[in-house]
Formats: structure tokens, sequence, C-alpha cells
């Protein structure tokens, strides 16, 4: 298998210059439904003054075991890691934290900040100088209202997998893009799998900024403006116009039946030039043999495409007994380069802390993802995200199927809902 990466580009330090502060990105390949304790060893001598718990989810247990056997061994603290569904971690934490069966420390997603910040669960932690050992939109995405409250770990966000038997250049422009795809003979010229229900805004999102839309407004420090709107705009019905065009009643390169599924099969099964998709696809991409690129998100509207970024991370809940054993933990051994190298060795997600990016842009998939993701915004975080997303997607879904007439109305109106929720 050949890997190739972004074309001329160079390896550099992987600074991200974020704008602002994850589909939502939730924490992709979590674990199962059950709760389990995946104890550390016993410590170096002496019994344990306290006990900290930690939940997390299965892949992660592993990596973040060691670093809990450290932690005892040299404070004589136990961190009982208990292995959590995601699927249901949020609100469980937001229930459980008050009563005392939180935990001290969560693995979580940074959009989820906002509702824990407005649900007092989650407290902030003190990064200091070690603000500056990871990448800007990493730290940003974990601020909210001005305080930190996470140490991250991991970013992630998509690019354009191409099937470099099929094209064997990178193009810069969607147009491009689908032309070469075309011509390439493939059964689909370009994937990107939708929702049945609320298409997929995370993933048509660098589309829609390459027309000048952006969610939000941002300010000068980069966080978000939630009370101002900015999608709706000329660029915004443009964009609505571009998804209708290339929709099921245009080209149908946007295929309200091609769910994410069945975007993966076809791709694996080399009946795709192009995949629009994230790192936690690329392991089966490569598994299948195909010889794949990663490249730079395509323009569709003239302005440059930004892609969401998700960040992930280690939070301290505001109920913890042992808040200053949880913020040693989460703040001078989670950030530690030999916990975020472990972590990224189990994960493949791109590290949050430099040094070990620089490791792990080793391989050109981690170096590229990266280099597309600096040019990305953080996920919003505010809890009025929730209200975006249901009508973004249904007014998408409706655009690309080809239900609307006219889709700068249809634009229109889906913001002045989602501006209603937001006032009313």
């Amino acid at each position: 298998m050949k890997v190739q990466n972004l074309p001329g580009t160079t390896r550099r330090a992987f600074t991200l210059t974020a704008l602002g502060a994850s589909a939502a990105i939730a924490l992709a390949a979590c674990g199962g439904g059950s709760t389990e304790s995946a104890e550390s060893e016993a410590p170096a001598g002496g019994e344990t003054s306290a006990t900290l718990t930690m939940w997390t989810d299965a892949e992660r247990a592993p990596a973040l075991k060691d670093i809990a056997a450290q932690f005892k061994e040299d404070q004589g603290i136990e961190v009982d890691l208990v292995i959590k569904d995601f699927a249901a971690v949020r609100d469980d934490f937001i229930t459980q934290a008050p009563t005392g069966n939180g935990p001290d420390v969560l693995v979580a997603p940074h959009d989820w900040l906002g509702t824990l910040v407005q649900n007092g669960v989650v407290a902030p932690v003190q990064l200091g100088d070690k603000a500056d050992d990871f990448t800007e939109a990493s730290v940003q995405a974990m601020t909210y209202e001005g305080q930190v409250y996470g140490v991250p770990y991991a970013v992630e966000n998509i690019a354009l997998i191409r099937n470099t038997e099929l094209v064997g250049e990178a193009h810069e422009t969607f147009d491009d893009v689908v032309a070469a795809g075309e011509a390439s003979g493939a059964e689909f010229p370009f994937l990107v799998g939708l929702d049945p229900k609320q298409a997929d805004p995370y993933h048509t999102y660098p589309l829609q900024t390459s027309f000048g839309a952006p969610v939000f407004e941002q300010a000068e420090d980069g966080s978000y403006d939630v009370s101002q709107l900015a999608m709706n705009n000329d660029g915004g019905k443009e964009f609505a116009q571009f998804l209708a065009d290339n929709g099921d009643q245009g080209t149908k390169v946007f295929n309200s039946n091609v769910t994410g599924d069945i975007a993966k099969e076809k791709f694996l099964a080399g009946d795709a030039a192009y995949f629009l998709t994230g790192p936690w696809n690329v392991p089966a991409v490569e598994e299948a043999g195909i010889d794949f690129a990663v490249d730079a998100l395509p323009t569709a509207g003239g302005e440059a495409a930004q892609p969401f970024i998700g960040v992930n991370g280690f939070l301290v809940s505001s109920y913890s007994e042992n808040e200053l054993a949880a913020n040693e933990f989460v703040v001078n051994y989670l950030s530690t380069e030999a916990a975020q190298d472990a972590l990224f060795d189990l994960g493949g997600r791109p590290p949050a802390l430099i040094s070990s990016f620089e490791k792990a842009a080793s391989d050109p998939v981690i170096e590229a993802f990266g280099e597309i993701g600096a040019n990305g915004v953080p996920m919003p975080a505010a809890p009025e995200m929730q209200a975006v997303w249901a009508d973004w997607g249904a007014t998408e879904l409706s655009l690309i199927k080809g239900n609307e007439s006219d889709p700068a109305a249809a634009w229109e109106e889906m913001s002045e809902n989602i501006e209603a929720k937001f006032n009313g």
C-alpha cells in the first residue's frame, strides 16, 4: 500500500490557528454499554491515601491504565478507571456528579463543554505555561467563556481521501474534483455519507465555508458569538443552491440514499474516486489495500474550505472531593509527552501536544490531516448548537432531495427558525 501526502507541503509543527472554539464530534470508537473497572497495579510501598475515579472508554483505557499506575507510584493515589458507554455518558455525568456518584475526571469531546458548564458540573483547570505546549486551537476549544476547562489530547477533522489508482493528482476545486472522479470511470465520482433524516452539516461544512457562510460570527479572539448567526447571508444562500444543484434532482454528487456506511463500503470496494471522511475510516481503507492520498478540502465557493475540528480532552468534576489530586493527575500527568504518545498509539488521532504531533507526523496520513486541520475551526461548544443541528440538517436534506423550489428562501427560513429558538 502506498500513501501519498498533500502535494507541495513541507513538514512543520502542527499549530492550529483556528478562528474559533466535534457533529458534533462525539468520541469515535467508544466502548460498549457495560461499566467495568480497570484497576491499576499496587503502589510501590504504602497504602493509597485517596482514590480518583475516571470515566473513560474501552479504546483509551489501556494507555490510561499505565499513566494511572505511574500516578499511583509517584503520588500514592489510585486512579480507578471506569469504562463507560459514551453514547449516554454526558447525561449520566450531569445527573450523577451532584450526587457524589460521578467521576473525578472525565474523558470528553470539547463540544460538550457548554452544556457541562451550564449545568455546573466541571471545574476550570490551570494549564499555566503548559498551554504553550499544545496547539493553539486545541486549548481554544477547551476554553469556554474565558476559562480553560480541560487538558486536550487529540484533534480530529475531515479531509478528502482520494483513490490514487483512479485519480492520480490532487485538485483544488470541487468542480475539478468531481470532473476527475467522473473521468476515472468510477461508479461514484465523489462520496459523502448522509444521514437519512439530518443529512450531515458537519461533513458539508467545509464546502459551506468556502461560500463565506460560517455558522456564527466570531470575535477577534476567535470565540463564537452564538447570538449572531452568520450563515444567513448571500454566501449561505449560494451554498443552498449548490446543494440543490448537486443533489438528487441535479448532478447526484450528493445522494440522499447514500448513508455513511454505504459511502464507506463503496469506497472500500474501489467504486468511488473520492471519499469525504475523517481519520476514523483510514484504518479500513488501509486494510482494504487501497492506494490513497489525503488531499486538502476543495473549495466550492472560491474561499478557503474550513472544516470543523473536534478536540478530545480530560475534564475535572466540580463535585470532586479530591479536586487537587484530580488537577494534578490531569494537568501534570495526562499532559506529558509520554501520555499523549501512548494515547495516539492506541487511538490514531493527531495529538494536541505539539511535540507528540511532530513525532506522529512521521506518518504522512497524520501529517496531512494535521495540515488540513490547521485551517479548521473548533466546533462551537455552546448549548445552543443543539438547536442548530436539527434545523440545519433537515434543511440540507430537503435541498439535496430537491424538495425546495426556492433554495435561498428555504435557507433563510431555516436561519430564521434557528434565531427564533435563540431569542424565544
